[in-house]
């Protein structure tokens, strides 16, 4: 298998973390391929103001699904691989508790509630006045900072060993990385990546929102997750049409049942293991044979 392969088989199995990653991956490379190859031929390449989110509410008129592709688009090295490492990180520990319907569902409505915070602010305050008719809005950090802000609002006392703080410090609790951000974003602000930090802190209130309301059992984004995550299955194939008899077998179980029918074959096996030892294989029943074939001894049933 060729890694062309390895790549597509890893984007149609891996979890929806990956095809997240994977995604934003794709696209930062093909955008810098594309605007070199443009540039050693002098074309100006207006690729960005039409992936990217205007601050103008005129201009996202004439544009209006940059409120989704801007949560997708990387300029920079440095930013997309900041972003995919915290996607990694905190996507897998979000996977640990909820579904992969609820983290895309975040990413998407994350990012949007960012995009429009970004928006609302650049033509409410003054301070934005000269930037409001040409600000851009791109990357995938809204979108993150949701499912991080969720994360900590679901299992705030988590530990997580971060280097190198966590050399100096210890752990550190999933509150606190989430605190700490939001604070670095709230005086980031007054920067020069106003915009971006803006939007991070509209990722950051839906993905505490959102949470706060299923802790109290209202999942107000299930029908939105269940929509996104069916328009995410055309992009890998379908689990459900290669389930094993053996998975197929034990869905509905609870742990203790499974554990408990795990425990008696394995006990079946040993005591046929056993009577091989003692007897030679000709001394097995039918019924014996039959188990140590489907449990993968050697053999055939006869």
């Amino acid at each position: 298998m060729n890694i062309w392969e390895e790549i597509k088989q890893t984007f149609k199995n891996g979890s929806i973390v990956t095809r997240l990653i994977y995604l934003n991956l794709a696209i930062f490379l093909t955008l810098r391929i594309v605007l070199v190859i443009f540039s050693l031929f002098n074309i100006d390449a207006l690729i960005l103001p039409w992936l990217a989110l205007p601050s103008d509410f005129g201009q996202l008129l004439t544009r209006p699904w940059t409120i989704i592709t801007y949560m997708f688009l990387h300029y920079d090295f440095i930013h997309i691989i900041f972003n995919v490492l915290w996607l990694y990180w905190f996507g897998k520990i979000f996977l640990n508790y909820f579904d992969e319907k609820k983290l895309l569902g975040i990413y998407l409505l994350g990012g949007i509630s960012g995009g429009a915070l970004y928006m609302l602010a650049y033509n409410i305050f003054p301070a934005f006045d000269t930037v409001a008719s040409s600000g851009l809005l791109l990357g995938a950090s809204a979108s993150i900072i949701a499912i991080v802000v969720a994360t900590a609002v679901y299992v705030p006392n988590l530990s997580l060993h971060l280097f190198p703080i966590s050399a100096f410090l210890g752990p550190v609790k999933m509150i606190w990385i989430a605190l700490f951000s939001v604070f670095i974003y709230f005086i980031g602000i007054t920067g020069n990546n106003a915009g971006g930090n803006i939007a991070h802190l509209g990722g950051a209130l839906w993905g505490y929102l959102y949470m706060m309301q299923l802790k109290k059992g209202n999942d107000f984004m299930a029908r939105f997750n269940n929509f996104a995550f069916h328009i995410d299955t055309f992009f890998k194939r379908s689990r459900r049409l290669k389930v094993s008899y053996r998975r197929s077998k034990t869905q509905g179980m609870t742990d203790w049942e499974y554990n408990k029918k795990k425990k008696a074959e394995k006990e079946d096996i040993n005591q046929i293991l056993d009577k091989i030892a003692k007897s030679g294989y000709d001394s097995l029943s039918k019924k014996e044979k039959e188990i140590l074939f489907r449990m993968g001894g050697k053999g055939k049933p006869n």
